[in-house]
């Protein structure tokens, strides 16, 4: 048999396995998609050029995930070594400004591991982008929301959450993972009191990491939350937990269980389509215990890579949309049109500008 013959049968074959298994969106498609959307999970990174404070440990700056990473943002080091890292931000400036659909972003600082005596150790750290950096660069950029990122050990933690909420701060991020921070450690108790103070509401990731080398996956546990919870922190879950197991359990469904006890609970969906936790979102959009309590985000920059391709969904999307999503150029457009193509609802859309106040 010829290999002309080989790839035609090969092409009729995938086109009748379509036709028999396609089931359309996962829920009804929402069109046309919504406008004036906040992202309100999205990243910047830096190598401390200008002056930023930034840092990146030698063997992340060492990886193949480098270079990796900076092209993912949009550029490379060479042009942050010469413009500093806060051409990052303008990047992502410049891309929401050209969005149809979002019209702003809030971009997280990443505070680096503390001691319990409450010292720097950045020998347990990989990226550190500092509060002062990102707080500072967004007051010139309306289109960017400040996320602050503060250590529960810091010796200075209460003081740098004021500054932070003094200086626009919309919500705090936490990634236990890496940072080291357990949060039902009773320690807590002080700093969850001054967020609540502060009316700052934590985002935090829950479920597994698997972005960095040094990681710490029983921190991701879903029912670490119920210290903050219980103490009426307002606590966004990252994700919707949607990696890894605790206990022999889906972290996602170990979530979605303590949705009924914590009204102060919400989670938002960046990452669901992404290749290796899609298999979730189909649960995340139907299930009634995430029903008011789901909201966007992308986990920028993301969105800029191969892992959220439109064309893992040949069997949820007809070929015109999918030609049409992988021809968007702006990747949060792209988002936006593929989320609300597959059934994520209006009010998810909606939710991220209504709890954040902005």
């Amino acid at each position: 048999m010829t290999p002309v013959l080989i790839i035609g049968g090969s092409i009729v074959g995938i086109l009748i396995l379509r036709l028999l298994f396609f089931r359309g969106p996962l829920q009804s498609p929402v069109l046309p998609p919504p406008t004036g959307i906040i992202d309100m999970h999205c990243h910047t990174a830096g190598i401390g050029a200008g002056g930023s404070g930034a840092w990146i440990s030698d063997e992340l700056r060492e990886s193949w995930k480098f270079r990796l990473y900076l092209r993912v943002f949009g550029s490379d080091e060479k042009t942050v070594g010469a413009e500093g890292d806060e051409i990052l931000m303008d990047v992502i400036a410049q891309s929401i400004r050209e969005s149809v659909h979002v019209d702003g972003a809030v971009i997280l600082a990443m505070d680096a591991p503390y001691s319990r005596e409450g010292e720097l150790d950045r020998a347990a750290g990989e990226v550190f982008v500092p509060n002062r950096f990102v707080g500072e660069a967004l007051k010139s950029r309306p289109e960017l929301h400040f996320g602050a990122s503060v250590h529960p050990w810091r010796a200075d933690a209460l003081e740098e959450l004021s500054w932070s909420k003094e200086n626009g701060a919309v919500l705090v991020k936490w990634l236990p993972n890496i940072q080291g921070i357990d949060p039902s450690n009773e320690r807590h108790v002080p700093y969850y009191e001054k967020l609540i103070g502060l009316d700052l509401p934590l985002l935090t990731h829950v479920g597994d990491e698997d972005s960095f080398s040094k990681t710490n996956n029983a921190l991701g546990d879903p029912r670490l939350l119920k210290l903050p919870l219980d103490c009426g922190v307002r606590v966004i879950a990252a994700h919707v937990a949607s990696s890894g197991t605790s206990d022999g359990q889906d972290n996602v469904e170990r979530l979605l269980e303590m949705m009924p006890e914590y009204p102060n609970l919400v989670a938002d969906l960046s990452t669901l389509t992404q290749m290796n936790r899609r298999k979730h979102l189909r649960k995340v959009l139907s299930d009634r215990r995430l029903k008011g309590r789901l909201m966007y985000g992308t986990d920028y920059p993301l969105t800029n890579t191969p892992l959220v391709t439109p064309w893992q969904y040949p069997l949820n999307l007809r070929w015109r949309a999918l030609w049409q999503l992988a021809r968007t150029r702006n990747s949060w457009d792209r988002d936006v049109k593929l989320k609300a193509a597959l059934g994520v609802r209006p009010e998810v859309f909606v939710f991220s500008r209504e709890y954040l106040g902005l």
